[in-house]
């Protein structure tokens, strides 16, 4: 069996993935591509002739092997990092295509799914969120955000912007903290945007890249149909997950809707926005490259230029950076699994980042994804850093240098 038609394999499966189509098995599925995909294939008739065998045994071989990857419980220690992707010779998306699809086959295998990761998925399913927070309380973070903020299912009509808060910031004290800074720099910016409020549901992105593309279907069906009945030219978001599915997996482009990260939009004002920057922070700040965006999207520069705008900011960079960085280890639905590591003995991807700031001379560990704002925070408490390090999100430092 030749390089090309391994090729052909990987490449078809990942134009046909975005279907959604897990009505077969993983085996069953890679058969029916390359069977109906692939010239070679139908013109040596080798599905139903002696010569077939050879291709047989090659199947059973890797299904013989995948049936033990699965059995080893690896696959549960995957966090969706695309580290596989910037490796990848072929720039082969093996995150966001094959890891879905074994997953899949892994979840059926379990004999006990961990519960917070349970737990999570059920969340999402019943109330459109993993905390199990009730639907209506979505936008209430918005009445102390100290700027106006407006909710299209309470005041309808066209807008510029439409900005998916997703949950954590949405339910999560924390994450609120950032719902706020962003609502801030919208206004600083001038900008014309909106929410969805009670409407809008998770993206779904965590539960497709986890185990259950299922939950991520009906998510995302669900958010389609609240948006088609708005009126407006770009979705922003600034969770990176759930940029990550607007942007490839949603059919946004088709309705002719842009989408972007909150880190990008600012970047593109960043002229406009650097003038009111005039309160110094005096921190060495190390600014983490978390999966999505970075590797996963190219967006290296953006947070740095914006970072280096901030008077007072000295950018350090940790030991693993841009495309070498590590993973917060949130991804994959490992911001629900963290008991689970504990309990096979495994280290928290989270303190090893923290250990690499503080290594780095670093006062400010600078993020630009809602779900790494309590894992590193975390992290610094285990370690004992909480003297020495602090975590802030990339909007929230520049909010604050709006205050001077």
């Amino acid at each position: 069996m030749s390089c090309g038609i391994i090729e052909t394999y990987v490449a078809d499966l990942f134009a046909h993935s975005k279907v959604g189509n897990h009505g077969i098995s993983l085996f069953g599925y890679l058969f029916k591509v390359a069977q109906g995909a692939c010239r070679y294939f139908s013109e040596n008739k080798l599905f139903g002739s002696p010569a077939s065998e050879g291709i047989g045994q090659f199947i059973k071989k890797l299904r013989g092997l995948l049936d033990q990857v699965i059995a080893s419980g690896s696959l549960m220690r995957c966090v969706s990092c695309y580290a596989c992707l910037s490796k990848c010779p072929r720039s082969i998306r093996l995150t966001d295509v094959l890891l879905p699809l074994v997953k899949e086959q892994t979840l059926a295998n379990l004999k006990e799914m961990p519960g917070e990761l349970q737990k999570s998925l059920e969340n999402m399913a019943r109330y459109g969120n993993p905390l199990g927070e009730s639907p209506r309380k979505r936008a209430a973070w918005a009445a102390t955000a100290g700027v106006p903020v407006r909710v299209l299912a309470e005041k309808p009509g066209p807008v510029d912007i439409l900005w998916f808060v997703e949950c954590y910031p949405s339910f999560y004290p924390r994450g609120q903290a950032t719902a706020k800074a962003t609502a801030k720099l919208f206004h600083a910016l001038g900008l014309d945007f909106a929410i969805l409020g009670h409407e809008e549901q998770c993206a779904g992105e965590c539960g497709r890249l986890t185990w259950e593309p299922g939950l991520f279907e009906k998510l995302a069906e669900a958010n389609m149909k609240v948006l088609r009945k708005r009126q407006f030219k770009r979705l922003v978001t600034g969770d990176t997950h759930a940029f990550n599915a607007f942007k490839n997996r949603y059919p946004l482009a088709e309705e002719g809707w842009e989408v972007e990260h909150m880190t990008l939009l600012l970047a593109r004002h960043l002229d406009q926005l650097k003038p009111r920057l005039t309160k110094r922070l005096e921190a060495k700040v190390a600014y983490h490259d978390n999966c999505c965006l970075g590797r996963g999207m190219g967006c290296f520069d953006e947070p740095r230029a914006l970072l280096g705008a901030i008077p007072g900011v000295t950018l350090v960079e940790m030991a693993h950076n841009r495309q070498n960085s590590l993973c917060c280890g949130g991804g994959g639905g490992g911001m629900w699994l963290d008991t689970y590591y504990k309990s096979k003995g495994m280290d928290r991807l989270s303190e090893r980042r923290v250990q690499e700031a503080v290594a780095a001379g670093a006062d400010v560990l600078a993020v630009s994804c809602p779900l790494e704002l309590s894992r590193f925070e975390d992290a610094v408490k285990t370690l004992g850093h909480e003297k020495q390090l602090v975590v802030r999100d990339v909007v929230e430092l520049l909010a604050e240098s709006l205050e001077g």
